[in-house]
This record gives structure tokens, sequence and C-alpha cells, in this order.
């Protein structure tokens, strides 16, 4: 439980909604599961705010965006099954003669399920240009884990402000209202969005406490308050469909809060690499930094696996990844770096794509050199973050990602 406040004895003594709270604000709850989830389940927070959610002059629906995708079924005409594997040079930047901002600047690329069935996840890039301004947005249908691959993104959420870099994640919460300003021009990066699930640590074993991502490492925003009775415009995706709502005020006036429903940002250099010490390799779910449930016990729907700077020293061993045939399907990208054992287009700001039981590996050269190389302890992933969304469902893929991005190539 977090008690993070902006003003000091802001946040009431001993309950969480006084007749009257201090400062003439209003309590104003904010649920992240049914309030009977099991208790280490259970996610909620109290904010205390200027103006309550509420007052706001109601929606109006937006038109639809192309790129933008929730309905991953095989039956909807605009997504294709693949069963081989695919790449995507890096994805354009919107030219400067245009105005995108985070919101319009969403494309899906893959996904499975639907956000009205409760599970499921999508995955988007999003290229942007502008800071969003007095425009916000609040997705109800999923978490969103976003990953930047050019430019800083300076996060400000109902909760308070998170400076996000390449090289560090941040994930916003179903329901959470936030805007995005590009600090450092125009950005571009990954996001991961799961319907039905929220994002944990995934368990260590025989690990004990400590290694991987340890939970010190994650940093939530202190509550940081805006005195604002400008116009303001909210856009809400709802079942995939986006509606905005006016109204005359801030909605970052959080003046304190406390709970463990909130946004938070990781730096992914702070993981803790494990591996084998002596020969073969460990799965690959030693690189799992975060992992979200699926509603079949032990399985995961999704998981984030990273591959960032480490040794590598087994004895006797194949070292590059082993051919393989995985239950799983695997979504790759780059976010700085180089990383080998990729198709040659594989760069910052690129993907790749695997489903479950596609076969892959490395390139006969590099079979070759890795069988009849001298082993000896060496460093692999300098200088680089490259990450996998691993999932047990079976991705479709987007008309964006197939056609009209421009950049899938063999």
């Amino acid at each position: 439980m977090m008690w993070p406040t902006g003003r000091p004895g802001t946040l009431p003594d001993a309950q969480n909604s006084p007749q009257k709270c201090k400062y003439d604000l209003y309590a104003e709850q904010m649920t992240g599961t049914s309030f009977t989830a099991p208790r280490a389940e259970n996610q909620n927070a109290w904010l205390y705010r200027i103006r309550p959610s509420v007052a706001h002059q109601g929606f109006t629906k937006l038109p639809e965006n192309p790129d933008l995708e929730s309905n991953f079924s095989p039956l909807n005409p605009k997504v294709h099954v693949s069963p081989t594997q695919l790449a995507w040079h890096p994805f354009d930047i919107p030219s400067q003669a245009l105005t995108v901002d985070f919101v319009s600047g969403l494309k899906t690329l893959a996904g499975n399920g639907d956000p009205t069935t409760r599970e499921g996840l999508a995955i988007h890039i999003y290229a942007a240009n502008a800071s969003m301004g007095n425009k916000a947005f609040c997705n109800n249908d999923g978490d969103m884990l976003i990953m930047p691959n050019q430019g800083r993104l300076d996060v400000q959420t109902e909760f308070g402000k998170l400076m996000v870099r390449p090289g560090e994640l941040v994930v916003i919460q179903r329901g959470m209202r936030f805007k995005v300003g590009l600090p450092d021009g125009p950005s571009r990066g990954y996001i991961q969005e799961i319907f039905g699930s929220h994002y944990q640590l995934p368990e260590l074993g025989p690990l004990g406490a400590n290694g991987l991502a340890n939970s010190r490492d994650f940093e939530s925003p202190v509550a940081s308050f805006d005195i604002d009775q400008s116009p303001w415009e909210i856009i809400y995706k709802v079942c995939g469909q986006l509606f905005v709502c006016k109204q005359e005020h801030t909605p970052f006036d959080v003046v304190a809060w406390h709970g463990n429903y909130v946004p938070y940002k990781y730096a992914m250099e702070k993981f803790v690499n494990v591996g084998s010490i002596s020969k073969d390799h460990i799965d690959p779910s030693i690189f799992c930094v975060l992992t979200a449930k699926s509603k079949t016990p032990g399985t995961s729907l999704a998981d984030l696996l990273i591959f960032s700077p480490r040794w590598d020293i087994a004895s006797h061993t194949f070292r590059p990844p082993y051919y393989h045939r995985n239950a799983a399907t695997e979504f790759m990208g780059l976010l700085y770096g180089e990383y080998g054992g990729r198709s040659d287009g594989f760069e910052p700001g690129g993907a790749s794509y695997e489903t479950g039981f596609c076969p892959h590996g490395v390139s006969y050269e590099v079979f070759k050199m890795a069988s009849e190389a001298e082993l000896s302890a060496m460093r692999v992933h300098e200088h680089t973050i490259a990450f996998m969304f691993e999932s047990s469902m079976m991705f479709t893929l987007t008309d964006y990602a197939m056609k009209r991005s421009g950049k899938l190539h063999g």
C-alpha cells in the first residue's frame, strides 16, 4: 500500500471518505478489481481531488481510427492469420506536415481476443510528433505497458508525473487518465495492452527472494496537482471505439492519494539476469520482467521478457538460442542497440513475429560459427535492450501490420 501526498496533512486520518475532506477536496475511489477479489489480489486507490471526475459535459463518439483494432477474431475481415515468421522494418514517425499526438498515433499490429470478453491482448506501436496539450486519454479496455524506443515520454497521470526514457517501461492501468508530452520531439515506441488481467512480478521459485525484476526498483508518482479551469478534452477508449467528453477543468487535480492501483515505471537496465553457470540453457522464462495471468491456472496471458547485457559462460554448449518450436506466440522488438539471431532488418523501432509452433532459430552461418567457436566467458547484448511479448494465445495480425504500414519484409 502506498501513501504519496502532494500536500502534507491532506489524507484523512483512519478513514477514506470523511464527511468533509480537508481543503474542501472530493474523495473518489478507483477500483482495479472486483470488490470481493482476494485481499492479495485486490487493487484500489483513493484520490482526493479539487473537482470530481463526474463533472463533465457528456460523451460524443469520435470518428474511427482505421489503424486501431480491438477485435482479433479470425471472423473479422480486418485481421489476418499467418503461419510463418514475419518481420517489419522500423515504423515511420509522422511527417512534420502532420500533427500527430500519442492517441492519434496509435496503430495496432496484432492481438488476441476482445476487450468485451475481458480476456486477450493487443500489441500496438505509437508514433507521434506532438504533445497532447489540454487533452487526456483514458483506456477503459485494458492495462497499457508502454516502452519508448525513440524520445522520452513526459507522462502526466492523475496520480502524478513520470518521465519515461528509452530503456524504461511504464504501465498505465485500466481506467486511469493520462496525457503524454514529447520533451525530445518526435517519439516512437511499443505498447502491449492486456484485457481482463493485470501485470505482476513472476514467481521466483528456487531463486528465492531476489533476482530478475526486484520490486524495490519500480517507481510510482508522487501526487502533483494543477489548478486549471480551462477547457479540456478526455478521450476514452471503450470496446475499441473512441469517445470524447469535454470539461472546464483539468483532470490532473489530485492533491493526495493512497492505494495500490497506481501507474508505475521500471528501468530495465536494473534487471538482474540469471543463467546457467555450467552447461546448457535455462528456459527463457528467466528473462521475464512482468507477467499477466490468463484464466487457465499456471498459464500466463502475456509475459514481457527482455534481453539485456549479461555474461554467457556455459561450457560444451551451443550458446545462441537453440532451434525451437514453442507453444507460445512470440513478438519481438528492439528498444536500442543491436540484437543478433533475428532478420537482417531487425533494427530499433522494428519488430518480428512467430506464431506458436512456427520453427525458428539462427541462420546456418551463425550455427556453423557457434558450433566451432572456442568457448570462453563472454559478454552478450552490450548496450542493447531487446524485448519479447510472449503469449499462450494465438494472434491475428491487422491490416496495418500486413499492408498499410509498408514495413513488412521477408
